[in-house]
């Protein structure tokens, strides 16, 4: 039982950086993996980054890898995506999820939550 809100989202210039949150309320924030994922207009959502309810190991879809980073605060009960070195092709609007497995993360069917996602916009 968990409920998801994302923020921090908004407009950059490429190369620039972003920090979302994604704030959750529930009991059992600390046994839920938490996922990353956007999606661009036009294109399906796409999985980008997940973090295990103990705090790692961490995955990342190879376009973001070296760019993003999540973290987890379990006693605030909030997942965060630092997003640096922004380009235009990282517009979309992201999304928190949770899951209570620990495998097939990168999988949107795998997670039961989801945020009502928070628009991203990297200008040229």
């Amino acid at each position: 039982q968990v409920q998801l809100v994302e923020s921090g989202g908004g407009l950059v210039q490429a190369g620039g950086s972003l920090r979302l949150s994604c704030a959750a309320s529930g009991r059992t924030f600390s046994s839920y993996s938490m996922g990353w994922f956007r999606q661009a207009p036009g294109k399906e959502r796409e999985f980008v980054t997940a973090i295990r309810w103990s705090g790692g190991p961490t995955y990342y879809v190879d376009s973001v890898k070296g760019r993003f980073t999540i973290s987890r605060d379990n006693g605030k009960n909030t997942v965060y995506l630092q997003m640096n070195s922004l380009k235009p092709e990282d517009t979309a609007v992201y999304y928190c999820a949770a899951t209570t497995a620990a495998f097939g993360l990168s999988r949107a069917g795998a997670y039961g939550y989801w945020g009502q996602g928070t628009q991203v916009t990297v200008s040229s």
